[in-house]
């Protein structure tokens, strides 16, 4: 991985935890309704990008994947299903089980396109998930069934997604399009959801940042970097994601640091080093 791909990945992966506080922050502090939080969320983000988008002299081919219906409906099923899990599971059961549908989706279709890890590429992706198990299992109650279900979908519309944006030509333009397709769906959502809106003005202010910064310049950078990364890679690079939000949430949120969590954040990120070093030698 060249120093470029790690720093953008790097930047992509720290957006991603910062959605998950500001997502934290909204939805589970009761401070906007999670209709109303993915309008805002997608239409800000949709503003942004179209705006930036504008400077560009490309523009994306028809028979581009990453700028598909497609790739936009794997977007929205992502955004919806996560939002709504979100009042309905643990912030510990929900990673598992949206990391868990990531890694299997992008996984399985890698080794459907050919994709042949290694025994070290095996053995770091063994590592990293006994610490994805190690930093989310432990003291969950039991799960809601339908948040569990949601966080799923979310996970395996993610791994689509993803998937797709490896072939992605004009990360920006495509990161847009697909943005400004999930708008209308999100608004007839909204209308669906009309009798159970309330917003905040913090509430809100959260969904703006969360759109537009985190979610739309995060996933601008994660397409800039998924052409560069076979599905193994990209989807193993992606349980970092939790490790960072809990050092946020220690680190800015003031919430306790504890030996689980230090043994957690060292296998997985040990684990996807190990993989990552020797990535290489998975074979297409």
């Amino acid at each position: 991985m060249s120093p470029r791909v790690a720093a953008l990945t790097a930047a992509a992966l720290i957006g991603f935890a910062a959605n998950s506080l500001l997502t934290r922050g909204a939805l589970a502090a009761s401070r906007i309704d999670p209709a109303s939080f993915l309008a805002v969320r997608l239409a800000s983000g949709a503003a942004v990008l179209f705006l930036l988008s504008r400077s560009h002299a490309t523009r994306v081919s028809a028979d581009d994947p990453a700028n598909h219906w497609t790739t936009a409906l794997a977007l929205t099923g992502y955004a919806v299903a996560f939002t709504f899990a979100y009042t309905r599971i643990g912030a510990g059961v929900g990673a598992l089980a949206l990391f868990g549908a990531v890694q299997t989706t992008m996984i399985a279709a890698g080794l459907r396109a050919g994709e042949r890890p290694g025994r070290h590429d095996v053995a770091g992706l063994t590592i990293a998930v006994i610490g994805l198990l190690t930093l989310t299992v432990p003291g969950a109650s039991a799960p809601s069934l339908a948040g569990v279900a949601l966080m799923a979908i979310a996970g395996v519309c993610w791994g689509v997604y993803s998937l797709r944006g490896r072939r992605s030509r004009d990360p920006l333009v495509g990161t847009a399009h697909n943005f400004m397709r999930a708008v209308p769906i999100a608004v007839g959502i909204l209308a669906w959801q009309w009798a159970h809106v309330f917003v905040t003005p913090r509430g809100l202010l959260l969904a703006i940042i969360s759109g537009a910064i985190t979610s739309g310049l995060g996933y601008a950078l994660w397409y800039a970097v998924l052409p560069h990364l076979s599905a193994w890679r990209a989807a193993i690079v992606q349980l970092l994601t939790p490790v960072l939000t809990t050092a946020a949430a220690v680190v800015m949120l003031g919430e306790s640091m504890s030996w689980r969590l230090v043994i957690a954040g060292g296998l997985i990120v040990g684990g996807v080093l190990l993989s990552l070093g020797v990535s290489s030698r998975v074979r297409a």
